[in-house]
């Protein structure tokens, strides 16, 4: 544990994601919606295998090492992919029944899910999962080690990283030293900005909304340190739930189930018994516990169809949905309106434009905690 008094963590089920991108459209819709954020997406459900967003972030360094920062490389608008549109205009009212998907200007050669769905392997044994990601809101965040402005902080109430924007002249350093790349740059403003954990949110007792608005029940939202929330058992009991790339010692607090894999097959299409997806990869992901945590899983889901009980299955499908986010399981429409009092207001200081009146106010905190009633 850090020095904040407690550490809101996220678990995340890659078994159960499809690549919807609710939780992206849910996340862009609420906090990137403003000038400057175009090209920002604090959620992102990247292809594994795939180069993910920013691309190739995995090469780009930062973090640490024997508790030594280390050097990064600062993602250029490229990487991230340069805004273009598609001629759907054409493709779908042109009266052409062989018009290609093309971008209607330039020659774009990368985006956020450029890469969707190709994966790795040969057929008949090609493979690819889903791997979400956000801020993971580590306990020794490298980007904060990284700000001479000491324009970024940990909650002491629940260990949420945030950008004070008042603070931040824009010099990047955090974004050279988050070896995650997921801290983006507003050249309008000229401040850095990342994902905040929906912590107005959580501070009325709702789950994030990139959690909340998940039609696959992929992720989990609770306190560490709370024994009997699905955080804890999840991480700490069972010890399924593992964090992203590990080897970066800044102890991401955003932890993922690794994927189960079907079984390859052979040239006559029987099943080998070995598995599609390589340990190795998954490894190269999630650390030395993949195996561990794939044996249990396995060693579990086979207890429950002999007709056995388990505990970890039971958390894993989540047959109560509200189960998911331990003591942010209040719905929007009951949550407290909060009032926006001065300048030196949390949300103001994420984004000083918002609401002048009273009534503009009101509408404005509505969106926060839910844009679905606004």
């Amino acid at each position: 544990m850090s020095v904040n008094q407690r550490q809101v963590a996220m678990v995340m089920d890659l078994n159960k994601c499809i690549g919807c991108q609710t939780c992206t459209v849910a996340c862009k819709t609420l906090w990137t919606r403003n000038e400057g954020q175009e090209h920002m997406l604090f959620n992102t459900v990247n292809t594994a295998p795939g180069a993910g967003t920013p691309r190739n972030f995995e090469q780009m360094g930062g973090g640490f090492r024997n508790g030594k920062a280390q050097s990064g490389q600062l993602p250029t608008m490229a990487d991230w992919g340069e805004k273009f549109e598609l001629n759907f205009d054409e493709v779908f009212y042109g009266g052409e029944s062989d018009m290609p998907l093309n971008a209607k200007t330039g020659e774009p050669d990368w985006s956020a899910n450029w890469d969707e769905d190709v994966g790795a392997g040969e057929y008949p044994n090609s493979y690819y999962f889903y791997l979400p990601r956000i801020c993971n809101h580590c306990t020794h965040p490298a980007c904060m080690a990284a700000c001479p402005r000491k324009a970024i902080e940990k909650r002491e109430e629940d260990g949420v990283v945030l950008i004070n924007e008042d603070r931040c002249r824009g010099y990047q350093f955090c974004a050279e030293a988050c070896p995650y790349k997921k801290i983006y740059f507003n050249e309008q403003k000229g401040v850095s900005q990342k994902c905040i954990f929906c912590f107005p949110r959580l501070d009325e007792g709702v789950a994030n909304a990139c959690a909340r608005q998940c039609p696959g029940r992929v992720r989990f939202v609770g306190y560490l340190d709370d024994e009997e929330g699905p955080i804890h058992k999840l991480v700490y009991k069972y010890k399924v739930a593992l964090p992203l790339h590990p080897e970066y010692e800044t102890g991401p607090n955003v932890f993922y189930v690794p994927p189960l894999s079907p079984e390859m097959i052979d040239d006559q299409g029987n099943p080998t018994g070995q598995d599609r997806i390589p340990l190795s990869y998954l490894e190269s992901l999630f650390g030395d516990g993949v195996k561990e945590a794939l044996d249990l899983l396995k060693s579990e889901r086979a207890i429950t169809q002999t007709g056995g009980e388990s505990e970890l299955m039971d958390l894993l499908i989540s047959r109560k949905w509200q189960d998911l986010f331990g003591p942010f399981s209040k719905h929007p429409r009951d949550a407290e309106r909060l009032r926006i009092t001065d300048a030196a207001d949390p949300i103001k200081m994420f984004d000083p434009q918002l609401a002048t009146t009273a009534v503009e106010e009101e509408t404005q905190i509505v969106r926060l905690i839910d844009p679905a009633n606004s």
